[in-house]
């Protein structure tokens, strides 16, 4: 089918439709759900802040802002988009990922440089998605291993969760070595000061992921889970982001959202994830998923948008609060 086509049958199919989206005004915020989104996270890059002319107008006060750091980014870029975050009242949490960081002194300087013009504190180690390593680092354990973040006194310290398991990391599609990995930070977490947690990929089914979540409580691993989720997007978008980043097993919700004709014309929203994750939560205090962690693959302001319409009194913005 052509451009012009699909294009076609989609003007005429909202036509039949008449769809109505609900504006913000028409959503209940749940008191499950508020909850749920209490103390989010979000991630940012350098090039999408850019486009954010005020961070206070759409997150709440303190909201913890990853930066994510991609290759090739300059870390003038990173470190200027931290301290633009920090000087807003948000707590910066840069990524550093092992396989672009050249050795030991580059990590001490981009330390330096984080801790000297943002006040950073946070920070996420991962290993990166860069095939082959630019230098000394192969996983975010090496980089723990260094000591450096303890001697700058690094108050938490996240490292990567994977719900669906890492191709990557376990090429056979077993969960051995992200597995055993788990334990070693476990294991860290214990040696450290720092408060540490488990970030995790983005997922979009709430059965595995409470699943995972209570297998790796059950193996001992009491790091807190921020889970990963998408927020609001084109489903064409969202399935690019999910096949480039290996989501696993909850791709077939993309995939079957896609074969539904009256789905496919409208954009993907984390509601029914959330809702049903919350719902869990409020009947399982102790459950292991402490907060909420947005990709925003449809754009920043679409994301805290959404937040907003959804969190209630957990998610009003800064300047409105």
């Amino acid at each position: 089918m052509t451009a012009t086509m699909l294009n076609g049958l989609r003007e005429k199919l909202m036509a039949l439709l008449n769809f109505k989206k609900p504006t913000p005004s028409e959503v209940a915020p749940t008191p499950e759900m508020e909850a749920f989104l209490q103390d989010y996270s979000i991630e940012v890059m350098p090039r999408t802040a850019e486009k954010v002319e005020d961070f206070r107008a759409l997150l709440p006060e303190g909201t913890r802002v990853y930066i994510a750091h991609i290759e090739g980014t300059p870390i003038e870029d990173m470190v200027a988009t931290a301290a633009r975050l920090a000087k807003d009242g948000y707590k910066v949490m840069p990524h550093f990922p092992a396989r672009i960081i050249k050795d030991q002194a580059t990590l001490s300087d981009w330390v330096a440089r984080y801790q000297g013009e943002a006040d950073v504190k946070q920070a996420l180690l991962l290993a990166g998605g860069v095939a082959e390593p630019h230098g000394a680092f192969d996983s975010s354990m090496q980089l723990l291993e260094t000591g450096v973040f303890d001697a700058a006194g690094f108050e938490r310290l996240h490292v990567a969760g994977h719900p669906e398991g890492n191709r990557d990391i376990d090429p056979d599609g077993s969960m051995k070595n992200v597995d055993g990995a788990l334990q070693w930070k476990q294991k860290f977490s214990d040696r450290t000061d720092a408060k540490m947690a488990l970030a995790t990929q983005f997922a979009f089914e709430a059965g595995p992921i409470i699943e995972w979540a209570n297998a790796i409580k059950a193996a001992g691993i009491d790091l807190p889970v921020h889970i990963g989720i998408a927020g609001p997007a084109k489903l064409q978008t969202l399935i690019k982001f999910a096949i480039a980043c290996g989501v696993g097993p909850s791709l077939k919700v993309l995939q079957k959202r896609a074969m539904d004709v009256t789905k496919l014309l409208l954009p993907y929203e984390p509601t029914e994830v959330l809702t049903q994750l919350a719902a869990h939560k409020a009947a399982n205090p102790d459950f292991n998923i402490e907060s909420v962690h947005f990709f925003p693959l449809g754009g920043i302001k679409t994301n805290a948008n959404w937040a907003i319409a959804h969190g209630g009194s957990s998610t009003v913005p800064a300047a409105n609060a």
